[in-house]
């Protein structure tokens, strides 16, 4: 039987719980289920189950410290590769490890007392670096240090992280494995503070990387910063005189840790394009896309690996000293102009995947100047925006005569996506990649997609259109939160969120691109956090009233509650005109009439003690004609199963009784 907590008697002032089903407690005399190899459980886990699991007598009797001493055995390098194999890989699911299975292993010390003490770099199997990979993801996911273990041995930690970063040479990973590698690459990336670890990972992300940069890319990132042509030079000089000392033949472009983000980034395309989606779609010369949800077959596994990795590549562009280098790589492979045209950003699944490709396109653009550190301010984002379409014009009317009306217009005539997209459309697929690539040198010839007439032009759209500022977006936010942003489980999570998957957050850290930066994620928190409370407030209100549909068809109420009342008569009386510059209206004025005559007197004195800036929620609820069925009820979301439709928010201007006396005002007027 399912409990559905916050049916009971209403208390507003207490602590508020989400109503999520959750299972009833087993009776006591029950005997809890032995976990079986390679099965995953739930995520909680009792002291009883870790007493009596398998797991649990392999660690008593090889690495378990009992008394102060640990088990005589010697270390069995087979029985680390069967533990991964029987208990650890997942050949199948969304789930990247048996949560349940790792924990156990964690709780009986598995990395500090067995994998770790017995690990060489130079012997260690694959299972064992990929077994140490996990337990240290487990670590972070359960928010302890992760690193300290490996302090005592500092060199061989350093061996550790070069193992890792050379897992995938010679061997096909699974998609789980990949996950889980991903994951630990994130973690590492978001350890900048510790010595050993930034000094591993900074080297994949200096300026060597921009040896995998196409030419084309290569000469602009130069162009446009001269002074790092001196350390460029340098840099090679260094490299070429080390290379002649060891015999050897200097090819800088070679090296693996120049190509492994890039490596990286086209594994994630590679899998994007066709593991997400087993079966093979196309898109016509039109851009139109095969319906996205006629993909019913989805690869969740896949799915979640994506998620991973935008969540990595937004790390790496929220951190200055991995940002400087990497985010030309990233426009270099127009990670988000790919992302923008697969499936998967439009796919029903792809939902948190498209709001983490915004959030990397955020980060992409972010108003910061990347070689200083230095916040730009709105005038300079500007004007760097008018000199790149300037330059464009200029080079459309020497260049392409086919693009003279483009020349000839004004900023404010192509500066939108849609004005821009239709200037361009003049042109023959040839003559579009040779723009893009050859003179715009904005992506490489050799970039599979370039054949591509819809990713050439979201390439062009995505570098010239004219950006939100983060000003004029915050500015555009609703004051407060409606029901899009309440029930979206990827933006406000629900209670029992476990961090096996990412969210479409902003992360606080250690690592901030600017103060403005730091200002920003405090404040998208803040207002996500707010509404999580406004959620629970209103998810108990509701259930309370019993809302239904009488004979006439409108909604009505059976039940009350404490702090949601039916409205009598709603009117809006005042919409003003938009302020200059904006598009919505500065205020809009309305009218609400209730009835608490059937209330308590201290529930009544309650709802009397509302006055002016007091911050009320509106509710549509229109419940559906029979009641859902348990079957329905599981598929529905919050929202559907309530009957809510919309919610607003709203600021009291003045409160009248019934006789239309001024209630509870402080400023001096007349109360008539």
């Amino acid at each position: 039987m399912t409990k559905i907590l916050g049916t009971g008697a209403y208390d507003f002032k207490r602590h508020h719980v989400a109503e999520y089903p959750v299972d009833l407690p087993s009776h006591v005399g029950d005997k809890p289920v032995e976990a079986k190899p390679g099965v995953a459980l739930s995520s909680s886990i009792t002291l009883s189950e870790i007493q009596r699991d398998n797991l649990t007598r392999i660690a008593e009797a090889n690495w378990l410290k009992s008394g102060g001493s640990k088990p005589e055995k010697a270390f069995d390098p087979e029985l680390v590769k069967e533990i991964y194999h029987t208990e650890l890989k997942v050949k199948s699911g969304r789930k990247p490890v048996p949560l349940q299975r790792v924990m156990i292993l964690e709780v009986s010390q598995y990395l500090e007392n067995y994998l770790w003490p017995n690990f060489e770099p130079e012997t260690a199997s694959f299972e064992h670096v990929i077994s140490m990979i996990l337990m240290v993801n487990e670590k972070f996911r359960e928010n302890v240090a992760a690193w300290i273990c490996f302090y005592d041995r500092k060199d061989v930690f350093k061996g550790f992280l070069g193992r890792v970063l050379h897992l995938k040479e010679g061997k096909e990973l699974t998609i789980a494995e990949k996950t889980n590698y991903l994951v630990f690459m994130i973690n590492a990336f978001q350890s900048l503070e510790d010595e050993v670890v930034r000094e591993t990972v900074l080297r994949l992300a200096s300026l060597r990387s921009w040896q995998s940069l196409s030419y084309g890319r290569f000469q602009m990132e130069l162009c446009m910063n001269p002074d790092l042509i001196k350390k460029w030079k340098k840099m090679i000089k260094k490299e070429s005189d080390e290379a002649k000392k060891q015999g050897g033949c200097f090819d800088p472009s070679a090296s693996f840790e120049v190509n492994f983000l890039r490596s990286l980034i086209e594994e994630f395309l590679e899998v994007l394009d066709n593991k997400v989606f087993p079966q093979k779609h196309s898109v016509n010369e039109d851009d139109e896309l095969a319906d996205a949800h006629g993909f019913d077959q989805v690869e969740d596994a896949s799915v979640l690996y994506c998620e991973r990795f935008m969540e990595f590549l937004i790390d790496l562009l929220s951190q200055l000293p991995t940002r400087r280098y990497l985010r030309p790589l990233v426009a270099d492979v127009a990670v988000v102009a790919k992302c923008h045209l697969s499936v998967l950003y439009r796919h029903e699944k792809g939902k948190l995947f498209a709001q983490l490709v915004d959030l990397l396109q955020f980060y992409e653009n972010f108003e910061i100047n990347d070689h200083v550190g230095t916040q730009l301010t709105d005038d300079e984002v500007l004007q760097s925006h008018y000199d790149r379409l300037q330059s464009f014009q200029l080079l459309a009317f020497k260049k392409i005569p086919k693009l003279r009306e483009l020349a000839l217009a004004n900023v404010g005539a192509i500066n939108k996506r849609a004005d821009l997209s239709k200037k361009l459309a003049v042109l023959s697929p040839e003559e579009l990649k040779d723009l893009v690539c050859s003179k715009l040198k904005l992506v490489s010839k050799e970039d599979p997609w370039s054949d591509r007439v819809d990713f050439l032009i979201e390439v062009m759209v995505s570098f010239f259109e004219k950006q939100q500022s983060q000003k004029e977006a915050i500015n555009a936010m609703p004051l407060y939160p409606n029901e899009q942003i309440m029930w979206d489980e990827s933006v406000v999570p629900s209670i029992n969120y476990s961090g096996e998957g990412c969210l479409a957050l902003p992360k606080l850290n250690l690592q901030f691109l600017t103060l403005h930066d730091y200002l920003l994620r405090n404040f998208n928190l803040f207002r996500l956090e707010s509404t999580y409370e406004i959620r629970e407030d209103i998810q108990e209100a509701i259930p309370h009233l019993l809302a239904y549909i009488n004979n006439e068809g409108n909604t009505a109420f059976r039940g009350w509650s404490r702090m949601a009342v039916p409205i009598r008569q709603f009117k809006i009386t005042e919409v003003k005109q938009p302020n200059i510059g904006e598009v919505k209206p500065a205020s809009v004025t309305a009218e609400i009439t209730y009835s608490i005559s059937s209330y308590k007197a201290q529930i009544r004195s309650e709802w009397n003690a509302l006055k002016e800036h007091d911050v009320l929620f509106l509710l549509s609820i229109r419940p559906s004609f029979e009641p859902l069925s348990a079957e329905e009820a599981a598929k529905a979301s919050v929202p559907q199963r309530l009957g809510l439709q919309y919610v607003r928010g709203c600021e009291i201007i003045e409160i009248r009784d019934e006789e239309g006396t001024l209630m509870n005002d402080f400023t001096g007027r007349i109360k008539t």
